[in-house]
């Protein structure tokens, strides 16, 4: 009976040699967002998780885990994506459209939207600056060059009447992180800055900012994939899009949950406290979807082009594409 039962441990461990690094694979789906507002999905969803509530994971099946990597602005999410560094990010819809063009589309896809509005045109409190013709000679900051909010402000200057080149012109467009936007905006160093929230807010609280132009509708936020992970785990990517879906309406119905999640998780990975007052402020300008559509990044299109971002018209057919 010794020997029997000395065989079925032999046979017992034998078996767990063999198929424990397959009974331990995991995989690993690998997400860009920036520590903003408007990319709240990601931060709520980062926040649950140090609840122990994996949100996407749990979603996405057995074996699956979520690795989170934050990034000041677009360009430097799209680089990582053409790197292969992430599968997923949360970006900015010019950013999105510049690498989808540089790539001749063959590089990536947007697979949701995520934020619209939430952006704006922050000046000195008092200050003249009234319309893009009293801009001649001032200094506009923006989060970074090439970004939706770079491009944005690079277009209001051009389509009112300055010529602005991505190095100079009659107005100096400064690409600048948000922090020292806010800093450079207190001691009076730039005229304007052209951001998006929590940034706004406190360039109006902290700094006595009045906004001069409010991007309402205008998307700010979408969810995008590389091409090379829609084609290796497509159902992966539409269960996690399932996923952001599920969590955009629950953002919806639960705002203030959600502003206290978002709060937490900007303290947490970012150190960057916010009174649940300036989140109010940020959060009502801003409109939570999951949708988005081709005819919304025409105008992106229309304003990449005036500035010098885009050469040619990229086609589109690919750009929006549901795993």
């Amino acid at each position: 009976m010794r020997h029997a039962w000395r065989l079925i441990l032999i046979s017992a461990l034998s078996f767990l040699a063999t198929h424990a690094p397959a009974m331990a694979q995991t995989t690993t789906v690998r997400v860009g967002h920036f520590p903003n507002i408007t990319h709240v999905q990601a931060l709520v969803a980062r926040a649950l998780e140090r609840q122990g509530k994996n949100w996407f994971a749990d979603r996405l099946g057995s074996g699956v885990k979520i690795e989170w990597y934050a990034y000041n602005a677009g360009p430097s999410a799209m680089e990582a994506i053409f790197a292969k560094a992430i599968d997923l990010t949360y970006v900015g819809p010019n950013p999105a459209l510049n690498a989808y063009a540089r790539s001749r589309g063959e590089e990536l896809r947007v697979i949701a939207g995520a934020v619209n509005g939430g952006s704006a045109l922050v000046v000195q409190q008092g200050s003249s600056l009234a319309k893009p013709a009293d801009f001649r000679g001032k200094r506009i900051a923006t989060p970074q060059f090439g970004n939706t909010q770079d491009v944005a402000a690079r277009a209001w200057l051009v389509a009112g009447g300055l010529r602005i080149t991505q190095t100079g012109g009659d107005a100096q467009v400064v690409p600048t992180s948000n922090p020292d936007q806010l800093s450079l905006f207190q001691n009076k160093q730039l005229d304007a800055v052209w951001t998006v929230e929590p940034w706004v807010s406190r360039l109006e609280s902290e700094a006595g900012g009045q906004v001069l132009v409010e991007e309402k509708d205008a998307i700010t936020t979408i969810l995008t994939s590389s091409a090379a992970f829609l084609a290796k785990d497509r159902d992966l990517a539409r269960r996690f899009v399932a996923a952001h879906r599920e969590l955009t309406d629950w953002i919806r119905q639960n705002p203030e949950e959600a502003q206290r999640l978002a709060r937490d998780e900007l303290q947490a990975a970012f150190r960057v406290e916010m009174a649940p007052e300036l989140v109010a402020r940020a959060w009502a300008r801003m409109a939570v979807t999951s949708d988005t559509s081709l005819q919304a990044f025409q105008a992106f299109v229309t304003s990449a082009q005036q500035v010098g971002f885009l050469r040619g018209t990229p086609d589109l057919d690919r750009l929006i594409e549901a795993p």
